[in-house]
């Protein structure tokens, strides 16, 4: 396999793992109780768009060790054929 097929791969399952994480930790702006004029009540009074990323970075960092690893395991090529 060619490190674009990696590389496209790893974009995929980064891509996947953001939109897992970025519900987690999100309150509104109604709930919050600061509603900016102007602006939905439902958005996020913090997004925290930073700490999300880093967080997404990592955890598609460890699910494509495990896909590198699979696809490089001797014992699951065998099983694959």
């Amino acid at each position: 396999m060619s490190w674009f097929s990696y590389v496209a791969i790893y974009f995929v399952i980064w891509w996947l793992c953001l939109f897992a994480v970025l519900p987690f930790g999100v309150r509104s702006q109604e709930e919050s109780g600061e509603v900016t004029p102007g602006t939905e009540a439902g958005a996020p009074a913090v997004p925290r768009l930073f700490i999300k990323l880093a967080v997404t970075t990592v955890i598609a960092a460890i699910v494509m060790a495990g896909v590198v690893w699979a696809l490089s395991n001797p014992v699951l090529q065998e099983y694959w054929r």
